[in-house]
């Protein structure tokens, strides 16, 4: 299958440096290109001279990594997949055939990722991926090797192929025909859960997004965004009610719409009471986006939930319930 790796990078050259020969090194079959979302520090430069065969997308501007992708792979024609690789990321020897093996068996798999453990403690799953992801009842995510703050040591009890909700846009292959036709990522989201979104519309179309543990990649984690930054807490929280918006079947929006403006409130207040103003500001900033979008929401989600083959694997409970009353692993959630 003609494969693209694509690294969104905006003033990486730290990573790419570090981590775009490895890269390079594991990956044979595939063509390297690197979308650069309007960089001023060097790397454009250092990568004409440093990766010669590596190919630049360049954009003039940065459109954040939902519409970055959308911009860059709308250039990239005669590709059957679209492997989004994070600039943070070295992978492990062999990583892209088991992936590729799935879409080749699998008709009806769009989305297959790798197993994502931490660069910085390769025994640890790595917070934002992990083993594939879930979404709970309340729209909260969650994944297969961590359960909000708590991150599990990988010591294979993950290691099974499954279907999963979503995969991690750190190291997200997916169907190129499919991302196309599905319009790619929300635009407007800029960054953050664009792919739980995607992922989310892939299974109402029909299809299956699948981990494969076979793959193992290494993030860094955190390369753009620290995890304290206000404006990480305002796109996660609003995107997240978008997606919820856009994509939950009735019953599951009704219940959103009741239960999370008490429990966004709450964490309002919990920042608050840390001294955390600014994540605090940032909650109160995302639902005015999102109450400010509402009506370009209303026609999004009858488009999407016009034509559903099938719902996703919603898990039914709610994760922050069971994490209080102890159960802070994915092995302990059911």
């Amino acid at each position: 299958m003609k494969t693209a790796v694509v690294i969104l990078n905006w003033n990486g050259l730290q990573h790419l440096q570090h981590y775009l020969p490895s890269v390079v090194a594991t990956t044979p079959d595939a063509d390297i290109v690197v979308a650069d979302n309007g960089s001023t520090d060097g790397s454009v430069a250092w990568l004409r001279e440093a990766m010669p065969n590596v190919r630049l997308v360049l954009l003039d501007k940065n459109y954040g990594f939902a519409e970055g992708y959308n911009r860059a792979l709308q250039q990239l024609s005669g590709y059957e997949v679209f492997v989004l690789l994070n600039s943070d990321i070295e992978p492990a020897e062999g990583w892209l055939s088991p992936l590729l093996e799935q879409l080749e068996r699998n008709s009806d798999v769009a989305v297959v990722v790798p197993k994502i453990l931490d660069d910085k403690c390769r025994e640890k799953f790595e917070y934002a991926g992990a083993a594939g992801g879930f979404v709970d009842i309340l729209g909260y995510p969650f994944c297969r090797g961590r359960i909000l703050s708590t991150v599990e040591h990988d010591y294979g009890q993950y290691d099974t192929q499954c279907d999963v909700m979503w995969g991690s846009g750190a190291a997200f292959c997916c169907r190129a025909e499919v991302f196309i036709e599905l319009g790619g990522f929300a635009a407007e989201f800029f960054a953050h859960q664009e792919e739980i979104d995607l992922c989310w519309r892939v299974w109402l179309s029909g299809r299956r997004v699948v981990v494969e543990p076979r793959s193992k990649v290494y993030h860094l984690g955190g390369a753009t965004l620290s995890v304290d930054s206000p404006f990480k807490t305002m796109l996660n929280h609003r995107n997240n009610l978008a997606m919820l918006y856009r994509c939950a079947p009735t019953a599951q929006r009704l219940l959103v719409a009741v239960v999370r403006p008490a429990l966004d409130f709450a964490a309002f207040l919990a920042y608050l009471l840390q001294g955390k103003k600014g994540s605090a500001r940032a909650v109160f900033q995302a639902w005015r986006d999102f109450l400010r979008w509402h009506g370009r929401l209303s026609a999004e989600r009858k488009a999407i939930r016009s034509n559903v083959k099938r719902e996703a694997p919603i898990y039914k409970g709610s994760i922050i319930l069971r994490y209080i009353f102890g159960r802070r692993t994915f092995q302990k959630q059911n």
